[in-house]
């Protein structure tokens, strides 16, 4: 499988010389860090290793006299070692004079070894010393040295040395040692970049650019765009756009099915709807009839801002596929989303004659029995629900069309698992509330079309967002009794510390819960997580109704929450958001006709992204403009949250910073599959070999299943 010329590179570690099976374990711990559960890391390869980057560089180019020694910082320094001073206990510091013609210095030793010191820094003979130096009591000094070489030994300093991450129990010079053998097991790569490419950047071939990065001539070496870290990364996004193109192919390749209705179902549904489309909604309509009277199979992502009527395009792509006769599906990732799509589609549906039901994990016994022997018969036109419907026994008579919300929430393996239930002949929509900034679209979705909802429906009323400190907590509470007053609702969100809620978070929900509940007696709801599915949904419910004025909540009303009496948001310290998330939050209110108020309170004094966020917050209301600010401000990894399944780790790029390469990459790869599927070409095989450095294997598996 693997080409034979890869395989020193996919050798354990332990085969590089000095890499015993203790220090294979060390490093193996800093580099893969510990697994899920605290299980052990996987064993280590000599690949792990070349793509272990240095993050900085230490300069040993100063070399000072003794009276001209800095404040502070690295320095190389030539002197003669004068009177050894070992302290008067174990624990005391051994210090060593040393001099030359303009001063002294003294080196300083914790935990010494007399013997060892005296023979490695004799009385008297001349010795190259390079390390941090400090000053203590007005006397320089330098503790553990990091380099004491004899005078012909001086070659063998390197003058500018790479940092990299370090884990206890590692010292630099032997992690540096290891990548060095592992640099050393480099075999000859054949050239995958194309020449005009490698010219126009003045990029170096693969082998000269690790070797640059790890060796590096200056610190400019290391930055994101100089030439040999940008060809890496380069090479990391080309692997990635590659496979991406690869997946899609495949599954392009297995035949849809042509799903042209009559239009009469969609009609009546368009009929139906309380307010006209929007001609972003029209214009994604248009793009998803194609792609579905097309005999390829649909792939489309649907990306649309809060409250830019993402469902009912759903639901008039679902009633398309209604009126050929086949059954959709909608999956949502929590209960409350598939909820609030079931009281958005079920009315429309109805209107239009067709049968809507939903299937959660609440749903057991001879109802869930009855729901299933429903969908087999074809009875059930829309099924909506949330991983329940991933189970082997929910079977449909003919599915059609598969609809997931909040994609990102969902791995591919589950995408696929529904696909199976249609024999791989379903047409796919994806949707995401979250605005995904342009680049993280290309390595999330690149295997997908897109179409984008960038306008809101008529009606929809700007919300006015402010921001103040949380000192100013007894205003907003007064500024709320005068809202209830004229009949309005609110919410009150308190953060969310980590991905899961903890016990503390639910604490700072259920603390402002109880003094909100004194301020508005018997008018404050709370929900949170980890309550009951039930019991959530009755809250909520008293809310919509207007039993409760205010709602008390985590995060957990981040998605699928619909009161359009609701004009109010406040967000409890705010600056622990992202700026998504916030955007997302934001996007419960403005729903109905009256002006509504997003509160933004702080816990001062905020740090200078913190306030950039909030600034950008009370600026716009456009979440694609802050979806690419919120990418600057917290880097890729926080965008998408931590659970995020689908994100691609990358080892060398980064694209926040690198995103123009990943457009370029993209264009590469389409032109590559384009001209040479299989790769066969030279460059194919040359770039088989791209694929599998970067451990893209699935793709070149694809490649071998024809």
């Amino acid at each position: 499988m693997r080409p034979s010329e890869l395989n020193p590179l996919f050798a354990s570690a332990t085969s590089l010389p000095g890499i015993g099976a203790k220090l294979e374990r060390v490093l193996a711990r800093l580099i893969q860090g510990a697994g899920s559960g605290g299980a052990s890391p996987s064993p280590l390869r000599v690949l792990d290793l070349i793509w272990h980057l240095p993050v900085g560089v230490v300069d040993r180019s100063l070399r000072p006299k003794l009276a001209d020694l800095p404040p502070s910082g690295v320095v190389t320094v030539e002197a003669v070692i004068g009177r050894h001073r070992p302290g008067a206990s174990r624990r005391a510091p051994y210090r060593i004079d040393c001099l030359d013609e303009t001063g002294t210095l003294s080196l300083v030793f914790f935990h010494a070894h007399g013997d060892y010191l005296k023979r490695t820094l004799p009385e008297g003979e001349r010795r190259l010393i390079s390390g941090r130096v400090e000053w203590f009591n007005g006397n320089p000094q330098i503790a553990h040295p990091d380099y004491v070489l004899t005078p012909e030994e001086a070659a063998s300093l390197p003058l500018l040395e790479p940092v990299y991450p370090l884990t206890a129990g590692l010292a630099p010079k032997v992690l540096r040692k290891a990548i060095a053998s592992a640099l050393a097991a480099l075999p000859q790569l054949p050239e995958w970049q194309d020449a005009t490419m490698l010219a126009r950047h003045r990029w170096p071939g693969f082998t000269e650019a690790l070797r640059a990065v790890h060796e590096p001539a200056s610190a400019a070496d290391l930055q994101p765009d100089s030439p040999p870290r940008a060809r890496l990364a380069y090479d990391e996004l080309l692997a990635n756009q590659l496979a991406l193109g690869l997946v899609r192919r495949q599954l392009k390749r297995a035949k849809g099915r042509i799903t042209a209705g009559d239009g009469r179902i969609r009609d009546r549904i368009i009929a139906a709807l309380p307010y006209s489309l929007t001609g972003a909604q029209t214009l994604a309509l248009a793009e998803i009839s194609a792609d579905m009277k097309s005999s390829d199979r649909m792939l489309r992502l649907l990306q649309g801002d809060v409250g830019s009527g993402k469902t009912v395009v759903a639901l008039i792509a679902l009633a398309a596929a209604a009126e050929a006769s086949l059954q959709g599906a909608l999956v949502a990732p929590t209960e409350i989303l598939a909820r609030q799509h079931l009281a958005t589609i079920e009315p429309l549906a109805e209107a239009a004659g067709l049968r809507t039901a939903l299937l959660t994990g609440r749903e057991t016994g001879a109802a869930r029995k009855r729901l299933l022997q429903d969908l087999a018969a074809g009875e059930i036109q829309i099924l909506i629900g949330t991983h329940a419907l991933f189970q082997e026994d929910v079977a449909f008579r003919d599915l059609g069309l598969v609809v997931i919300d909040e994609q990102h929430r969902f791995g591919v393996h589950q995408r696929l698992a529904l696909q199976a239930k249609a024999d791989g002949k379903a047409d796919m929509l994806v949707m995401s509330a979250t605005p995904i900034p342009r680049t993280l679209s290309l390595t999330l979705y690149g295997d997908m079309d897109v179409s984008r909802l960038t306008e809101k429906p008529a009606g929809r009323q700007p919300i006015d967002t402010r921001v103040t400190s949380i000192e100013r907590t007894d205003e907003v509470i007064a500024g709320l009794r005068r809202a209830f007053g004229t009949g309005a609702r609110a919410y009150w969100v308190c953060p969310l510390v980590e991905e899961s809620e903890t016990a503390d978070d639910r604490t700072a929900a259920e603390a402002r819960f109880r003094a909100l509940d004194e301020q508005f007696p018997g008018r404050v709801g709370l929900v949170h997580g980890r309550m009951k599915g039930a019991e959530k949904d009755a809250i909520m419910a008293r809310f919509k109704a207007g039993e409760l004025s205010l709602l008390v909540a985590t995060t957990v009303i981040e998605v699928g929450v619909n009161v359009p009496e609701a004009t109010i948001m406040v967000i409890e310290n705010a600056e622990r958001f992202g700026l998504a998330q916030l955007h997302q939050l934001r996007g419960r209110v403005g729903r109905g006709e009256e002006r509504s108020t997003c509160l933004l309170l702080y816990q001062p004094p905020l740090s200078s992204t913190a306030a950039a966020r909030l600034k950008i917050m009370r600026e716009t209301e456009d979440g694609f403009l802050i979806a690419e600010e919120d990418l600057r401000l917290r880097g890729a990894g926080e965008v998408l949250g931590t659970r995020q399944s689908g994100l691609p780790s990358f080892r060398v790029a980064n694209i926040e910073q690198q995103g123009e390469l990943l457009a370029i990459a993209r264009k590469d790869a389409a032109l590559v599959l384009e001209k040479d599927p299989g790769l066969t070409s030279a460059r194919g095989q040359a770039l088989r070999m791209l694929l599998y450095l970067f451990e893209r294997d699935e793709a070149v598996r694809l490649l071998q299943a024809g």
